[in-house]
């Protein structure tokens, strides 16, 4: 049974339990994947994976329920226990549904077909080869090509009907470089290569990840200080991924986030702007919409340093007094609303990161971060994390090093930042939710080196 069948039975079920508010939200994701090591395939995989959520308002609280099966008895069976898990909530906070007769922003989606196992296989071979192309590339160097392809669906019984699809393909390549020394040194990086498998260059993605791979080995140790600090756009994606939760109205409505009645208020630096755009032309996944079917929206969460609006579902909007940014959210399809930003960027400056450098004089340009899990509380702000990169001499960008700590507060950083510079990089990882950000200089970071 396809998706609007089930859902008309669902109607119908709704109709002779006289259930009025109710909202069924379909999501399925095809996958297939080709993984090459040594120059032979080792992994070839495929899945489909989804399903439907229903729910339902009674007596004023929303029920859940959940299924995979596409069927005249699931479809009438998942509204019975919707309505029964309504009706056992202790909770009895307000919840929403969006209306009908929205207007959406039209995107340019791919409705492709998955790509057969013999053109993942081919270009992932491709992309092996094109690896050990490169000077100083070793055996444990590995390729993968991916292929998903995403269905969702909104109906409710406000008359919304949105449908989105989209097909997405990419290529992973992951050298391992050596210096050839006796004692043998060698150093990993990635790179994702996004588009269509017979027009990637691979060739290119290729000699950009073993480069910034090779320019890491025989890297030595940062000194300790209070210093200037240039993150560089990998590294600055990777924090703001951590951090991106304080701007969720769901966790300052909580007590989760130290951004509690500082909207309208410098929470940063005159020269940051942070932007949460679903439409950003370098994510592959646009999204007209949001996971409550409320048009999705670009807007400045933090402009010229002012915190201007928190991201708002319907229901924490209601609880604020506010309008929903469109910023409702699933992580699957039986989950419950949360909220997420869409492509959340910090916006370029006018410098390049070798100006950003010549103005940090001396300090360190971190280019890896880890630890994020162990070492980062989104709540109080604080950071100590391990971070790889290089000394900044001079304003020059100086020998690699590598096992240091760079430890601050994101909220002082925020305010920190003294310049922001013209250099992003697409989303590093393709998904719906998405981190991007220019170099960016912040002054007053603890190193803890040698």
């Amino acid at each position: 049974m396809d998706f609007q069948t089930f859902r008309q039975v669902a109607d119908e079920e709704a109709a002779a339990l006289h259930i009025e508010e109710y909202e069924l939200y379909y999501q399925v994701e095809e996958s297939a994947s080709v993984s090459v090591f040594r120059h032979e395939i080792n992994d070839c995989s495929s899945s489909n994976d989804g399903g439907v959520c229903l729910r339902c308002l009674v007596n004023g609280r929303m029920g859940y329920a959940s299924t995979q099966l596409l069927s005249e008895e699931s479809a009438r069976a998942l509204v019975r226990r919707a309505a029964g898990n309504a009706a056992v909530l202790e909770t009895s906070d307000p919840e929403f549904l969006a209306e009908a007769g929205q207007s959406y922003q039209a995107v340019e989606t791919s409705r492709a077909a998955l790509p057969d196992t013999k053109l993942l296989s081919k270009t992932a071979l491709a992309g092996q080869d094109a690896l050990y192309a490169q000077p100083g590339v070793v055996d444990g160097s590995n390729t993968e090509v991916h292929a998903h392809r995403f269905s969702i669906a909104i109906h409710n019984s406000r008359g919304l009907d949105l449908q989105y699809e989209n097909t997405l393909t990419f290529a992973v390549l992951s050298p391992v470089v050596s210096d050839g020394a006796p004692e043998e040194e060698k150093a990993t990086g990635f790179k994702f290569a996004f588009g269509q498998l017979d027009q990637l260059d691979l060739s290119a993605a290729a000699r950009e990840t073993a480069d910034e791979a090779r320019e890491t080995l025989g890297a030595g140790t940062a000194p300790t200080g209070v210093m200037p600090v240039v993150f560089s756009p990998k590294a600055m994606s990777y924090l703001l991924t951590f951090y991106s939760e304080v701007f969720s109205a769901e966790r300052v409505q909580k007590g989760l986030s130290l951004l509690k009645d500082k909207e309208g208020t410098a929470i940063a630096s005159p020269v940051v702007t942070l932007v949460d755009d679903p439409f950003y032309e370098k994510n592959p996944l646009p999204m007209p919409f949001d996971a409550e079917g409320t048009p999705a929206r670009r807007k400045n969460v933090i402009e010229n340093g002012v915190l201007t609006t928190l991201l708002y579902n319907l229901r924490t909007a209601a609880a604020a007094g506010k309008t929903t940014t469109g910023n409702a959210a699933k992580s699957n399809y039986d989950s419950v609303i949360d909220i997420q930003p869409f492509t959340m960027y910090f916006a370029s400056g006018e410098l390049t990161q070798e100006e950003l450098l010549r103005k940090a004089q001396n300090g360190v340009l971190i280019t890896s971060l880890d630890g994020l899990h162990a070492g980062a509380n989104t709540i109080s702000g604080d950071f100590s994390l391990q971070s790889a990169g290089f000394l900044i001499e001079n304003g020059r960008k100086g020998a690699p090093v590598r096992s240091f700590t760079v430890a601050g507060n994101f909220f002082d950083l925020l305010k920190n930042i003294t310049a922001i510079a013209n250099d992003p990089q697409p989303p590093f990882f393709p998904s719906s939710t998405s981190f991007v950000s220019p170099s960016v200089l912040v002054e007053g970071l603890t190193i803890a080196g040698k």
